[in-house]
């Protein structure tokens, strides 16, 4: 009786070349069919912020006074100073909503002093038509328990240092005009009288423009 061996030699055959394309398919095994030892990651750079502190830039401060606000404004911006404010100089609490109609009687630090640029640079200003004052004008302080003497004062900067509360009226003390805009009118009279005690009781006050005379 003959013995068939094709079956089985095809059969071996047939394993092999089923095992080497499992190999070519997948390159994470070895050759002795396990599976490969993953490669070492390598390290990328370091992202650790650095504790390094940035470092401080000075520059001398130039002279502003006498010149534009706006002008002021540019050249001292073009210096690396950027924390720019502008006060009213004559007290009277105006904002200075166009630089360009403003100029500087004062700055704060002087000029010539050698600063950090983040410092706040204040100027004080007074319209173009406007002289300066000597010094600045102060606000007037803020109203306690009795009434300040506000004559002469002006009206805006008066009605910020009376309690949020408070009642006021404000008539014009020259014609029958309607007072809109506080911060062009001073202070003339005023109810109660400066010492008396305040305790909540309404205020009242007549005014006149700032460039004329109080009757």
């Amino acid at each position: 009786m003959r013995t068939h061996h094709t079956i089985t030699l095809l059969t071996t055959a047939a394993a092999t070349v089923l095992a080497l394309t499992l190999t070519a398919c997948n390159p994470q095994t070895s050759g002795n069919g396990k599976p490969a030892a993953p490669s070492a990651a390598t390290p990328g750079p370091s992202s650790a912020p650095s504790s390094a502190a940035p470092a401080t830039k000075t520059a001398t401060l130039a002279n502003f006074v006498g010149k534009g606000l706006q002008t002021a404004q540019d050249e001292a911006q073009a210096a690396g100073f950027y924390a720019l404010k502008s006060h009213d100089a004559l007290g009277r609490d105006r904002l200075q909503a166009l630089d360009r109609n403003w100029k500087v009687c004062s700055q704060t630090p002087a000029a010539g002093a050698s600063v950090d640029t983040g410092t706040s640079v204040d100027f004080g200003t007074v319209k173009l038509e406007e002289t300066c004052p000597a010094t600045d004008a102060p606000a007037p302080k803020p109203a306690g328990d009795t009434m300040p003497n506000f004559v002469g004062q002006g009206m805006k900067a008066v009605r910020g240092t009376l309690p949020a509360n408070a009642s006021i009226t404000v008539k014009d003390a020259v014609q029958s005009r309607m007072v809109l805009q506080e911060s062009n009118w001073k202070v003339c009279s005023q109810d109660p009288k400066p010492g008396t005690a305040l305790s909540g009781r309404p205020v009242a006050f007549t005014v006149a423009k700032t460039e004329e005379t109080c009757p």
